[in-house]
């Protein structure tokens, strides 16, 4: 691990991919399997894989968390009691949740427990009271302001966690009805649609459509605390949680890459505006959707809205543009269909699948023997790998 695991630098992952991504840079990952998460397109790690999982986890050195924290139905206790079951044997180092029910369940089968945002927790009375069943931390509000956030800190001996960047909910703490309500697919069980970022329109009561600045109304900035990590290391805060259970693991490699810099620099006194500049700058060529300070220094107004712009700010996007079709190891090469663009050399790719992570650029292709500047869309050729990839990788240019 990292010199000091305060504060703890915590990244949502999906699969192995996004491990690999950000392993070398985070104290923690968290994660949720198939069941009872509210990021149900999430389905690489199952309950089968789960104790595998967690072993690659334990094997890079970092603490693994499982999140348990979709609504809880009558009907849907039994599946709880089964997937805690699941998370005792692979030796999760805590769950996320904030139901009593798994709360209750998770202490019984002697798990650590950890609380959700979805708790809503706003005050040291409520963190005290979930320490009294046995949580050792709770994931605060994000609507709390940091002097908010010290003064909980201060009064509870329970450790607090906070999120320090990704997507912001314009829900109270995710708690939203929208998607259910337009498209029937609840966001408190894991199937938001994500209404917030579609494009809206003012409409007034005389049936007059309203000018506006923009046609995302409801949508949102991403957090982006990077600036403000004394502020945040002053507070107390004892872990830095990064959202993004779904981005890919360019992405995650970016975030927890800067992240940590920027703590280290904190530490070893070197955390300087010029750096602060550079991380802001290396994060917004990564999906974005602006960056804001959410409600740490006052709630926010318009400021923290991207009215203007659809789901990604991101000057620099990724494209797909083949699929790895075979694997030579002793010719560190890969065989690749480009199904939906094209390929010259000197351009920088991302190859990517639920257990494959590699950034690179483009050093040689070859078709039938012959060496290539460029190959088209629909050719099979054959590219030199900086690392093991896999059949059914996707590749994307950057």
């Amino acid at each position: 691990m990292h010199n000091s695991p305060n504060p703890e630098l915590i990244m949502g992952i999906r699969n192995l991919a996004g491990l690999e991504a950000c392993y070398k840079y985070a104290d923690a990952v968290y994660f949720s399997t198939d069941k009872l998460s509210l990021r149900a397109k999430a389905k690489a790690i199952t309950l089968e894989n789960l104790s595998e999982f967690v072993s690659e986890v334990k094997a890079r050195r970092l603490k693994s968390y499982l999140a348990i924290n979709s609504t809880i139905n009558e009907d849907r206790l039994e599946e709880a009691e089964i997937v805690i079951t699941a998370a005792s044997k692979a030796g999760v180092d805590a769950v996320i949740a904030w139901d009593p029910a798994v709360i209750l369940k998770a202490r019984k089968a002697g798990l650590r427990v950890h609380i959700s945002t979805q708790a809503n927790v706003t005050n040291h009375e409520t963190a005290e009271f979930y320490r009294a069943l046995g949580a050792e931390r709770i994931v605060l509000s994000r609507e709390l302001s940091l002097d908010e956030i010290r003064k909980i800190k201060q009064q509870s001996e329970i450790e607090v966690e906070a999120f320090v960047h990704g997507a912001m909910c314009m829900a109270v703490s995710g708690r939203c009805h929208l998607s259910a309500y337009a498209l029937g697919k609840s966001g408190n069980c894991g199937e938001c649609t994500q209404p917030c970022r579609w494009e809206w329109e003012l409409h007034g009561e005389n049936g007059l459509i309203m000018e506006s600045r923009g046609k995302y109304l409801l949508s949102a900035k991403d957090l982006c605390m990077i600036g403000h990590i004394p502020e945040l290391l002053e507070a107390g805060i004892d872990s830095f949680k990064v959202e993004g259970r779904l981005r890919d693991s360019g992405y995650l490699e970016v975030v927890s890459r800067c992240y940590r810099e920027a703590i280290d620099a904190c530490k070893e006194g070197t955390y300087t505006r010029e750096k602060v500049e550079k991380w802001i700058s290396e994060l917004a060529l990564v999906y974005n959707r602006g960056f804001s300070t959410g409600f740490y220094f006052g709630v926010p107004g318009l400021e923290g809205f991207s009215p203007e712009k659809g789901m990604n700010a991101s000057e620099k996007k990724r494209r797909a543009v083949g699929v790895v079709e075979n694997y030579y190891p002793k010719q560190q090469a890969a065989a690749i269909r480009l199904l939906e663009g094209g390929l010259a050399t000197g351009d920088e790719i991302l190859i990517e699948g639920s257990t494959t992570y590699l950034k690179q650029h483009v050093r040689s292709l070859m078709k039938k023997g012959v060496s290539l500047q460029t190959a088209e869309k629909g050719d099979e050729v054959g590219l030199a790998v900086d690392s093991t990839v896999r059949k059914n990788d996707r590749i994307f240019i950057i």
